[in-house]
């Protein structure tokens, strides 16, 4: 009997720790259903506070439009109107957002390489001064020719067609047509990871004949329009442009320090349509980087063209070098 009531009460025992076991199991994977669940509407917040954001841009932008005095067809974009000016941080609950609009027109555009399906030498020397100015002795102008164009003849000694990036690992073509994200860059042959963030801050990605806005360009790709400019000297071109910008390319060529130079209204404008708008989210412990290329139309719609939220914090991370 004695022997029957030990073996009945290590029956209890072992149901009652498998019992114990089973609830545990249930209790850790409730919990870990409820974290996701918790996940998944943080994110879902953060990504709601970003579109928000990315709204009060085209607001923004649309306004300035519309502004008394602005003629929608031939409008004047500078670092001084309320589009440029920085926005103040937002608190929402449980954390804040950040929102910055950037004129793209004001960058480099890559795609300006090749025009109806040509070589653009203007563009190409340009991008070639570009280069020396960030200390980038690699031959990316000519690859990029190369990439973007459908012949498969490589451009001078240093192009690259099909015939080498099929020997890459894994391997792949060329584009032969526009540039559609700026990420493509990092496909060009011997384009490191370094080069790419130096380069990134003054490069954009537009349709090939959007013009360089000479009321936004930073020094450093002010330079790049002649042999004899360098960013220090570029740095009178950005204060010529006083508090209303240059009203007409007329003025900008006029500037004492393009005397000399060369450099032609060819491929520059002092107005935008391309934008880019920041918004930054910060929610509890999680941050979420909206980047929102934006295309503004006389008819007065701005368009949203693509959104990017794979380099978050990226952007400020880049190391700018001196004399910008």
């Amino acid at each position: 009997m004695k022997r029957q009531r030990g073996v009945a009460l290590i029956t209890v025992l072992l149901v009652v720790t498998i019992v114990t076991l089973v609830c545990a199991g249930l209790i850790a994977r409730q919990q870990l259903s409820i974290r996701n669940a918790g996940n998944q509407l943080a994110i879902s917040q953060a990504w709601q506070y970003a579109l928000g954001g990315e709204a009060l841009g085209q607001a923004v932008l649309l306004r300035d439009l519309k502004a008394p005095g602005v003629d929608p067809r031939a409008t004047i974009d500078h670092p001084l109107e309320s589009w440029a000016k920085p926005l103040p941080v937002f608190p929402i609950e449980g954390g804040e957002i950040g929102v910055a609009i950037e004129d793209l027109a004001g960058r480099f555009n890559l795609n300006s390489l090749v025009q109806d399906e040509r070589r653009n030498d203007l563009a190409v020397k340009r991008f070639q001064r570009l280069l020396l100015r960030l200390k980038i002795d690699e031959p990316y102008a000519e690859r990029l020719v190369d990439w973007l164009d459908k012949d498969q003849e490589p451009t001078g000694e240093y192009g690259a067609e099909d015939n080498q990036y099929l020997l890459m690992q894994p391997p792949y073509r060329t584009a032969g047509h526009e540039m559609q994200d700026i990420s493509e860059l990092r496909l060009l042959l011997g384009m490191t990871e370094q080069n790419y963030r130096r380069l990134l801050p003054y490069v954009a990605v537009l349709p090939g004949k959007v013009p360089l806005n000479v009321n936004t360009a930073s020094a450093m790709v002010l330079s790049s329009l002649g042999d004899s400019l360098d960013p220090a000297s570029a740095q009178s071109l950005l204060a010529g442009r006083g508090r209303e910008g240059y009203k007409e390319l007329r003025s900008f060529l006029d500037q004492p320090a393009l005397a000399g130079t060369g450099v032609t209204a060819a491929g520059l404008g002092v107005g935008s349509a391309y934008y880019q708008v920041r918004s930054e989210v910060r929610l509890g412990d999680r941050r979420l980087v909206l980047l929102s290329t934006l295309q503004r139309d006389p008819k007065g719609v701005v368009r949203v063209l693509r959104r990017d939220t794979g380099q978050p914090g990226y952007l400020s991370s880049v190391a700018e070098p001196s004399g910008e």
